[in-house]
């Protein structure tokens, strides 16, 4: 499957617009896209979905490795895949936009706010583009979108101004129709905020599908992972607003391997029977005066008491504590699984890439193992002085600044995002088995 990274100058300047509008330019010019995201994030992938019909892909060399992202590329399924940077082409030091698009051999369309400008748009893109061989990347540049830009004298300026191997692809007229709203963790979640598809039709109509589609690669092959053996465990798996934040990959991996049943703390649902429970991160902060007045947390703090594993993800995490409280001051009561109390914050307490070292036997890694993942949050958690951690911080600030992964019972709750392809998931599976 051919692709194109859709890379901007900076973070703010319509990279998630731009990518919404190329899917819909590119499906309603006949072809099957297989959105993708650059980077640990689950929000725009929400709305990448909301727009395509199907999961986006996950694309991160910190959280997969090389070989393990170009196996996730390869598993979706369309035409053609275009791929939402993160932040600016070069900013991270972990899986920068350009670190992805060169591993996997894929061109970038750079996106370029041109409210204010002709020419200066082209000297924009002629310096990202060169700027790649002054750190010793290959990155290919091939063009541009042009963000914000009127028609007529305005867009032929930056026509004109493009230098002859740096193509334009097109502009994103200025529009109120085509903001998303935004919160504490970035933008509101597809299903909450979807862009009307009136109006990113009326954007796709500015951009040159058929340019888009000559420039885009196909990467190189990777051998496929070899499949892990299918056990008898069966893995709850909380799904609903308030934990919502979850790779296709790591889904798909528990299918492969376990059976799934998914449950709704929001709504009250029961725990489903299983053999181990997964929670995701998302917004329980939203959600937890629903969340502490109906009887799952009180349920599943039992059933974990009793020795049923419960492995909880920085959301997670929050439910699995014995209370919350919000920017508001108001303190609800979680599962109460873990000996801490969780306070939001009004700036965020932590955003990196994290590499985290086992010491001691764990529902995600064994003794001694290293492990990779990413945290973003707006909330600190209070732990009591007996608290055992799982998890010494390598990189990352974890839940004290050098420890994440709380540990009670056979539970465990950790700030720290994991992929599938960390192998965290495999091995949480074959403890419960």
């Amino acid at each position: 499957m051919k692709g194109v990274v859709v890379g901007g100058v900076s973070s703010g300047v319509g990279k998630t617009v731009a990518t919404l509008a190329t899917i819909r330019a590119l499906d309603e010019a006949g072809y099957a896209v297989q959105p993708a995201k650059a980077g640990p994030d689950f929000i725009d992938p929400s709305h990448h979905e909301a727009i395509a019909g199907r999961p986006s892909r996950t694309l991160d060399l910190w959280l997969e490795g090389s070989e393990g992202m170009a196996r996730n590329y390869a598993r979706g399924e369309g035409d053609i895949c275009v791929v939402e940077g993160v932040m600016g082409l070069y900013d991270g030091d972990g899986s920068s936009t350009a670190m992805v698009a060169e591993a996997l051999d894929l061109p970038v369309v750079l996106v370029v706010d041109a409210k204010a400008g002709m020419e200066s748009v082209a000297a924009t893109a002629y310096g990202f583009r060169e700027y790649a061989e002054t750190i010793g990347r290959e990155v290919d540049v091939a063009g541009v979108i042009a963000q914000r830009a009127h028609g007529g004298r305005h867009e032929q300026g930056i026509r004109d101004a493009l230098p002859d191997d740096l193509d334009y692809f097109g502009r994103i007229p200025p529009s109120s129709d085509l903001e998303i709203p935004d919160r504490h963790l970035g933008l509101e979640m597809g299903a909450e905020a979807a862009l009307p598809h009136e109006a990113l039709s009326a954007a796709a109509d500015h951009l040159d599908t058929e340019r888009l589609v000559d420039v885009a690669r196909e990467p190189p092959q990777v051998d496929p992972e070899p499949a892990g053996a299918r056990t008898d465990a069966t893995v709850a798996v909380a799904s609903d607003a308030a934990f919502c934040f979850r790779y296709p990959a790591t889904i798909g991996r528990l299918h492969e391997r376990s059976t799934v049943q998914t449950f709704s703390p929001v709504a009250g649902d029961p725990v489903p029977e299983c053999d181990g429970v997964y929670l995701p991160g998302g917004y329980p902060e939203l959600h937890a005066e629903a969340l502490a007045s109906a009887d799952t947390l009180t349920e599943l703090g039992e059933r974990a008491g009793e020795g049923l594993p419960v492995f909880g993800e920085c959301g997670g995490l929050m439910a699995m504590s014995q209370s919350l409280s919000t920017t508001e001051g108001e303190r609800y009561a979680m599962a109460g699984i873990l000996p801490a109390d969780v306070e939001m914050c009004d700036r965020y307490q932590a955003l990196n890439h994290v590499d985290l070292e086992a010491t001691s036997e764990t529902l995600t890694a064994r003794a001694g193992e290293s492990i990779r993942g990413h945290e973003f949050h707006y909330s600190k958690a209070s732990v009591d002085a007996d608290a055992r951690f799982a998890f010494e911080t390598v990189r990352g600030d974890g839940i004290d600044g050098d420890h994440d992964g709380l540990l009670e019972h056979e539970s465990l709750g950790t700030y720290a995002h994991v992929h599938a392809a960390s192998g965290a998931f495999d091995r949480f599976v074959d403890r419960l088995r």
